[in-house]
């Protein structure tokens, strides 16, 4: 039996418990016997998780949920793998279940064709939608469920007691999940999600990548207002909500100004 090495109790994350990098983050909520599963990453690391969770001793049969955090293909290529191993049902947000049910390759980012990207996306069907205010439990534990959209518009993070399982709203180092029109990503929704988090009394951030930290008030602040800065800024296209210099362009178009 390989020794369970959680990071907070009940809480085992797969590439601390391997002590090497596997995928994005994988976390093991359990209560005796029962188990859940947040996020699984890519398909080629599916067996070996498998592997590791057998070893741990805690029986397949009693994993009651795989839950996506959203329909990333760097966080879900191995779910229909992974479920059909388990035969434990899936939830995800019902426009991530969309996705994931037509393994849509774009909107999950594994085809980016102007990057030469071009992976697999099994499509797999969700068996049970969750959002905003659900509550999910395995044993006595229960996790509330928290839809912040920002980096897609599919994204949940999961609270339980002090611990919120965050997703890809933001990192140890303040960095946050890519932002891209072509992705569902949105500035303004992100920055309500990012406020939210801000304001709750959690006192610990579990990301998707990265490790987990302690949550920071300070960082969080200036991670915000780095994303203020972002909705009048051309750098993210259509996904700012206006750009000043075009209306200062404007101005100096009808004075006839010239450049000083």
């Amino acid at each position: 039996m390989l020794q369970r090495r959680p990071i907070f109790p009940n809480v085992i994350e797969m590439n601390f418990q391997a002590r090497e990098r596997i995928g994005c983050c994988v976390y093991l909520v359990y209560d005796g016997p029962e188990w859940m599963l947040i996020d699984i990453g890519f398909e080629e690391t599916v067996e070996e998780i498998v592997e590791l969770i057998r070893q741990m001793d805690f029986p397949l049969s009693q994993c009651k949920l795989i839950v996506a955090t959203h329909a990333d293909v760097d966080h879900v290529q191995g779910l229909a793998k992974l479920k059909q191993i388990l035969r434990a049902p899936v939830a995800a947000h019902p426009r991530a279940a969309e996705i994931l049910a037509s393994g849509d390759p774009i909107a999950t980012y594994a085809h980016i064709p102007a990057q030469d990207i071009f992976m697999d996306m099994p499509s797999v069907k969700v068996d049970q939608t969750i959002d905003e205010g659900d509550t999910l439990t395995v044993g006595n534990l229960s996790l509330e469920v928290w839809f912040t959209p920002g980096h897609t518009d599919n994204q949940l993070s999961f609270r339980m007691g002090e611990l919120l399982f965050s997703g890809d709203n933001i990192y140890r180092d303040g960095c946050v999940g890519v932002i891209d029109a072509h992705h569902g990503s949105s500035i303004e929704d992100f920055l309500s999600s990012l406020r939210r988090i801000r304001q709750s009394d959690v006192k610990w951030l579990l990301p998707s990548h990265g490790p987990p930290f302690r949550k920071d008030d300070a960082l969080l602040d200036a991670t915000i207002a780095r994303l203020e800065e972002y909705l009048y800024r051309a750098d993210f296209g259509t996904c700012a909500k206006d750009w000043p210099l075009l209306d200062q362009w404007d101005q100096e178009l009808a004075e006839g100004k010239l450049p000083e």
